[in-house]
């Protein structure tokens, strides 16, 4: 199974009320995420299923990209995704989507790195990783997602996957 691990693109500034989770994606990200999402279906990848966290700026990305492939695979809320909850937690319940061949998921850092760390070497802290705002990482797994074994394919910026469109 290949699972894609996407931060989301960049969002507006927290606003002085201080709600973090509803920090949407600015007019320019919003854009260059299309770009970046076109690149991916260029590089011939599909998606059986895009899981999003809660908060607006993920959701937004993960429905780019799923407007991208217009709307073949609708994001779907994982709770799991949302900042501040342990990559242990996400990983667990990531467990329950290992039927799916072809996995997307969009969320935040620093815990998109966790996860890739956990499911490349075990550990949340060993793989010392920092995924940019609109970049992806893509990781072929064995049948399930357990800690280590995973094997990372690529790991591509927002400005490489919009190249990829071309």
């Amino acid at each position: 199974m290949m699972l894609y691990i996407l931060r989301h693109a960049t969002a507006e500034q927290a606003a002085s009320s201080g709600d973090d989770g509803a920090r949407k994606l600015t007019d320019r990200s919003k854009e260059k995420m299309r770009g970046a999402a076109a690149g991916l279906r260029a590089m011939g990848l599909k998606f059986n299923v895009i899981l999003t966290s809660p908060l607006a700026r993920a959701a937004e990305t993960a429905e780019i990209v799923s407007a991208a492939y217009e709307n073949a695979t609708p994001p779907q809320v994982l709770p799991a995704l949302a900042t501040g909850i342990a990559a242990t937690e996400a990983v667990t319940a990531l467990r329950a989507f290992s039927k799916h061949e072809d996995v997307m998921i969009v969320g935040h850092e620093p815990q998109l790195s966790a996860v890739t760390s956990i499911l490349l070497t075990g550990a949340a802290d060993v793989a010392h990783l920092k995924l940019k705002t609109g970049g992806c990482i893509a990781i072929d797994l064995p049948t399930r997602f357990e800690r280590g074994g995973g094997e990372l394919r690529w790991m591509l910026t927002h400005k490489q996957l919009r190249q990829m469109r071309k």
